[in-house]
């Protein structure tokens, strides 16, 4: 190291300054201004501030793009490296030789990340987004049950659509354990019958308040809900993974509260509009209907009967003309055939009446006697019959002292050999029957 009794030239300072200042290595916090990122250039130039100084860095662009790093400014990073001096300038500045993203910077950065995977899994898609129901008749809240947001939202509900009935799930909407309380509420209000929009909201805060509707559980919740979910997060300027996913993004709970609620007086107006052009319609088809009607009325069909009556009233005229033309003459007609057949019968008749008398008594003496033949041989079989059936009848052969034996099961016996000592058989007579017992059998040799 050079002394004070030795002068230096200039660049032997320079160089002196440099070695001492690269001697050392810090990490140093800062937000990134004037960044400077351009192809062709062998390094990065930027400035690291805060509230009281500025300090110019530089990176070389292999480093750089090591670090797989995107400087913006705004940003707030922490870097590694050491100070060094720019000898044909003068000029002191930062070497960095590794940087990542710190506090906020880091968290947008993971948002984006997470954001981009979603859009890719299609959850931001707005196919897949659902239409808000016009008039829904419950609308469940998740929000925070001590904040402001609740208070907007209800307020807002009150004074536009007051018939709605309004479901809240309190939950914690920041810190720790809020993702799966958030979460939570949007499953409860789920199974929540009849609940037709759901509106997750909170007031305003920092990024990192807002971290929770950032989360990939409190997105996927939102996409699983089987109705639509409004979201109001926060202040106009903040966008969440949440609002990216939701079906709709509202930028205020009071703003989401409006989306999902029909207006009372833009109802009113519409409903006077539709009434106007209602009365109009009716009053045109009433007008159209009586001027058809008219028109019809003066019709002739409908001024006179006759108008349709009238070719067949002529009609039956000329029928009945006609039928009182012929009707006399074919009744004469048929008068002189009657006459005629009835001369020709009597005389016909006068001719057969003595041979026809004597005939007829021949025929009926013949028929008599052939009657009783028939039936006294009728008879005389008949008895015949009789005499035989009597002698193969079954209740005749046991009148002459025969008998039938049966078996239990009424079979009827007819060998020894059917029955064993011991069985009980039933015996039948002219007259009644007997239940035995075998006690002895006798074989035929």
């Amino acid at each position: 190291m050079a002394t004070a009794e030795r002068a230096l030239s200039v660049s032997d300072a320079m160089s002196l300054a440099k070695s001492v200042l690269e001697s050392v290595r810090i990490t140093v916090v800062g937000e990134v201004s004037g960044c400077t990122v351009k192809p062709g250039y062998k390094a990065v130039y930027f400035s690291l501030k805060d509230d009281c100084a500025l300090m110019p860095c530089l990176m070389w662009r292999d480093t750089y793009d090591a670090c797989e790093a995107e400087l913006r400014d705004g940003q707030l990073v922490e870097v590694t490296g050491s100070f060094t001096a720019y000898a044909p300038k003068g000029r002191l500045q930062f070497q960095v030789r590794s940087i990542r993203v710190a506090g906020e910077g880091m968290l947008r950065l993971q948002v984006a990340a997470l954001a981009r995977r979603l859009e890719v899994g299609g959850l931001m898609s707005a196919a897949r987004k659902r239409e808000i129901p016009a008039f829904p008749r419950r609308i469940g809240l998740v929000t925070s049950p001590r904040g402001k947001a609740i208070h907007d939202v209800i307020r807002t509900l009150r004074r536009r659509y007051p018939v709605a009935e309004v479901v809240v799930a309190g939950v914690q909407v920041e810190g720790e354990g809020a993702v799966a309380e958030i979460v939570c509420g949007l499953e409860t209000l789920a199974g929540e019958p009849g609940v037709d929009v759901v509106i997750l909201g909170r007031g305003g805060g920092s990024y990192e308040d807002l971290m929770p509707f950032n989360a990939e559980e409190v997105a996927r919740a939102i996409v699983a809900s089987p109705m639509p979910v409004v979201t109001g997060i926060g202040h106009e300027p903040d966008t969440c993974i949440a609002d990216m996913v939701a079906d709709l993004r509202a930028s205020t709970p009071t703003a989401a509260a409006e989306a999902v609620s029909p207006d009372r007086t833009d109802v009113d107006r519409r409903l006077n509009a539709l009434r106007r052009l209602l009365g109009r319609a009716l009053a045109h088809l009433v007008s159209d209907g009586a001027g058809r009607f008219a028109a019809l009325a003066r019709r002739p069909v409908f001024r006179e009967a006759s108008y349709l009556l009238a070719a067949r009233l002529q009609t039956v005229d000329v029928l009945a003309d006609g039928l009182a033309r012929a009707l006399p003459v074919q009744l004469r007609r048929q008068r002189e055939t009657v006459e005629r057949a009835r001369d020709g019968l009597t005389r016909v008749g006068s001719r057969l009446n003595g041979p026809f008398e004597l005939q007829l008594s021949r025929d009926r003496e013949r028929a008599v006697a052939a009657g009783r033949a028939v039936a006294e041989s009728a008879e005389r079989r008949m008895g015949l019959a009789a005499a035989r059936l009597d002698d193969l009848s079954p209740l005749a052969i046991l009148g002459r002292g025969y008998a039938v034996c049966y078996e239990g099961d009424g079979a009827v016996v007819r060998s020894a050999e059917a029955v064993a000592r011991g069985d009980r058989v039933s015996v039948r007579l002219a007259e009644g029957r007997l239940g035995c017992l075998v006690e002895d059998i006798e074989k035929e040799a």
